[in-house]
């Protein structure tokens, strides 16, 4: 298993931190002319908590996928292109690749920006929810299914790539299993995620924060659903049981706030801040009453979460892994 970064992040002195370092930047509305359309396809959602999920296989996956959670999920794909300079995977698929398919698209930002890599390569995203952009390049297409369920995708693909699926749902080996079964001889998989643990390296992370409650709470009530919340600590085992192997890992740590010195960092920290406080927001409703927990119970403690989350002077982050492994080369 090899490393990222995951040396201690160095804290910013009050002399680092410049007062609006972190501008907006406009769209860049010239891309559009290099997209063609998405087909209609499956555009029901339901409607929970005042939040709207997917409808099809309803309840299945436990976040929402409303423009809320489409705006955190492209601030968290930010982010992790900050964190990693600009990388997309690190699987070693060669300058080449013939067939993609990102499972758990999401908002299809990732799949999009690959196919803009790989002019010539067919790309697939594949997820439960229809929010993808009708403006796509001409090389992706979108399908809208269950990623537990059988394939019906093709086969020999050179990359099969999951990114923070694995701790919302409940059989990701089984996920791993049929991509090994439908990746080429030598193809690769690669597993991106959070690895759910609030950590910290300093001792500045109280012992009773109330952040750190919040993590483990979910994994608890995730648990309770047959799903592993910080799975990504564990996946060289669960790809291992899938056949794979030349099974890789590199490790990023991951910043919460702007408390680091580098000003990379800093961005990225900024960034995952903001994930995490629509994060709580959005797993709540799915966490709280599985733990007995009423409403207004769950109302205070977010309250309070949001509140530490703002004013918290630990230099807290989390893990992200990125995990990758080969089905063995044909004899």
């Amino acid at each position: 298993m090899s490393a990222g970064s995951g040396s201690e992040i160095a804290v910013a002195g009050p002399d680092d931190v410049q007062e609006g370092e972190f501008e907006t930047s406009d769209f860049d509305a010239s891309s559009m002319s290099r997209f063609g359309s998405v087909a209609s396809s499956i555009y029901r959602h339901a409607y929970e908590n005042g939040r709207r999920y997917h409808k099809y296989r309803y309840g299945t996956y436990p976040i929402p996928n409303d423009e809320t959670e489409q705006d955190r999920e492209d601030i968290k794909h930010v982010a992790i292109l900050e964190l990693t300079r600009g990388k997309n995977f690190f699987a070693p698929i060669g300058d080449h690749p013939q067939k993609i398919i990102d499972l758990g698209t999401g908002t299809g930002t990732w799949a999009i920006e690959v196919a803009d890599m790989f002019p010539g390569t067919e790309i697939v995203g594949c997820d439960l929810s229809p929010i993808q952009p009708f403006w796509v390049p001409n090389n992706v297409r979108f399908v809208i299914d269950d990623i537990e369920d059988e394939w019906a995708h093709g086969d020999n693909w050179d990359l099969v790539h999951i990114r923070q699926v694995f701790p919302a749902i409940q059989d990701p080996l089984g996920v791993c299993r049929q991509s090994f079964s439908h990746l080429r001889h030598g193809g690769w998989i690669e597993v991106q995620d959070f690895g759910g643990i609030l950590r910290c390296d300093d001792g500045t992370l109280p012992p009773d924060s109330i952040l750190t409650q919040f993590y483990d709470m979910t994994t608890e009530a995730l648990s309770r659903r047959g799903i592993r919340w910080p799975i990504a600590n564990d996946m060289e085992e669960v790809l291992r049981d899938a056949g794979f192997v030349n099974i890789q890992c590199k490790r990023f740590k991951c910043p919460i706030g702007t408390w680091p010195k580098a000003k990379r960092l800093r961005l990225v920290g900024l960034y995952v801040k903001s994930a995490f406080a629509d994060l709580m927001d959005a797993l709540a409703p799915k966490v709280f009453p599985a733990l007995s927990r009423s409403p207004q119970q769950m109302k205070e403690f977010i309250s309070n979460a949001q509140s530490e989350l703002q004013t918290t002077s630990a230099h807290i982050y989390l893990d992200y892994f990125f995990w990758y492994a080969q089905r063995p080369p044909a004899d």
